[in-house]
């Protein structure tokens, strides 16, 4: 809603402004134009006359209509980007119809239901812009006091004194100032014709004066070439290089001396004042013996009841943003709270896999899977363990039957000696255990039992 709201003073007046100047190159349309008062225009009478143009009048207003259609679009489709609607299906003709000046349903050709709609739309919305600065200007002057007010409760008794005498001192230097003339008058024109345009203010003449300031030429004063003619009076009371003036004051100023001039001119309230218009203007009594003005420091923009109110508003304002401040700083302390957990989480599995890297760089290899054949013995073990005596040894399959006396007297006599060194005897020339002694040298070996052995 904001954004149509900011998007319809500027950019529908825009298309207000080109449409009528559009309309204009029509003779019929324009004589009916500077002919029909504005309550006429609203209830939609001048919009009836849009099928009397011209052909070429009406295939312009096709082409601007056709563009702005797209531009909308345009904008829908920016806004849904911006949001990352990307992939969401999007139904133009339902987001058009927020821009309620233009028939959406028929986007190619202007009608006189378009002309109607943009009409009663401009007038509404600039008139609802007007308010809307006003009450913006408003809520300025009275958070500047309540500012000020909340500034003298921070200070001492003699701190207060000097600031309230500053304040008053301020008021009284912006408050001496030229007289200023009221907006729209003889002398008021008259001095801009001496000072702005240079010229003699003897010879001042009103139609010279409006075809003067009528600076885009098209025969009509539009708000702002109004403005302008208020420039003079307006640095009577405000100079930027002073403390005591406040430029937003003086934009505020310059609206109201514009929205007086209107009501007192502009006749058909179409917010434009036509040469015909002025002329009548400056006949009348309140152009030549005008009343005073009064400025903004004689009219006070707000009541202290509206003050009281807006101050209440404030107050419980501040009350919510100190709620939620409350709220964000638990949620805070929730989130820290958590992230310690984590934290905390994070050295515990750290720890751990270290733990676990340590134990596996300490653990002791398994010994390699050794084949053993006969009796040999692993030289691991012949070191590492120690040696078994001989008599506690296992015997060899089929020995385990051989009484003490007969091992000893079976052993060979050149063993017996062990101081002796034992020779090399060829394994062929060995002599055989007994019972094996019997066994011819080229029989086959069969297996034997050794149990039955004697």
């Amino acid at each position: 809603e904001k954004e149509k709201t900011l998007y319809i003073p500027f950019i529908l007046f825009i298309l207000y402004l080109e449409v009528i100047d559009f309309l204009e190159k029509d003779q019929h349309f324009r004589e009916k134009l500077h002919n029909t008062d504005m309550e006429d225009i609203k209830q939609g009478k001048l919009a009836k006359e849009l099928d009397f143009v011209s052909h070429h009048v009406r295939t312009k207003l096709d082409e601007l209509k056709r563009q702005e259609v797209s531009r909308l679009r345009t904008l829908i489709k920016a806004k849904q980007d911006i949001e990352g609607g990307n992939d969401i299906a999007v139904d133009h003709q339902a987001l058009l119809k927020q821009f309620e000046y233009l028939n959406h349903m028929n986007p190619l050709t202007f009608e006189v239901e378009d002309l109607d709609r943009l009409i009663k739309s401009a007038t509404k919305d600039l008139e609802n812009y007007d308010k809307e600065r006003h009450e913006e200007f408003k809520r300025y002057e009275m958070m500047k006091e309540h500012e000020r007010r909340e500034h003298l409760k921070t200070l001492d008794e003699e701190g207060r004194r000097k600031e309230e005498e500053h304040y008053e001192e301020m008021k009284k230097k912006h408050a001496d100032h030229p007289k200023v003339n009221h907006p729209g008058s003889k002398d008021q024109l008259k001095e801009v014709w001496e000072e702005a345009d240079g010229l003699d203010p003897e010879d001042f003449d009103p139609k010279t004066f409006f075809n003067l300031h009528d600076t885009n030429g098209d025969g009509l004063f539009d708000e702002q070439e109004l403005e302008a003619l208020f420039t003079k009076e307006l640095e009577k009371i405000y100079d930027p290089t002073n403390e005591e003036d406040d430029m937003v004051e003086m934009e505020e100023e310059r609206l109201r001396m514009r929205e007086h001039v209107m009501n007192e001119v502009d006749s058909n309230k179409d917010r434009l004042v036509s040469l015909d218009e002025f002329l009548v203007a400056t006949k009348k009594k309140e152009f030549l013996e005008p009343d005073s003005w009064e400025t903004l420091e004689q009219n006070q923009a707000y009541t202290e009841e509206e003050m009281r109110e807006f101050e209440g508003q404030l107050a419980r304002q501040e009350k919510d943003l100190n709620l939620k401040a409350v709220d964000l700083q638990k949620q805070r302390e929730d989130l820290e709270r958590q992230q310690e957990q984590l934290n905390a989480q994070k050295i515990e599995l750290q720890q751990a896999v270290e733990h676990m890297e340590r134990l596996k760089t300490q653990k002791v290899p398994s010994p390699p899977e050794m084949h053993l054949e006969g009796n040999d013995v692993p030289e691991s073990l012949g070191h590492d363990q120690p040696p078994v005596p001989p008599e506690h040894q296992p015997l060899p399959p089929g020995h385990q039957d051989i009484l003490p006396e007969q091992q000893q007297h079976d052993v060979p006599q050149n063993q017996q000696n062990l101081g002796q060194e034992p020779r090399n005897i060829p394994q062929e020339n060995q002599p055989l255990p007994p019972g094996h002694n019997s066994l011819p040298h080229d029989s086959p070996q069969m297996p034997l039992d050794h149990n039955n052995v004697p």
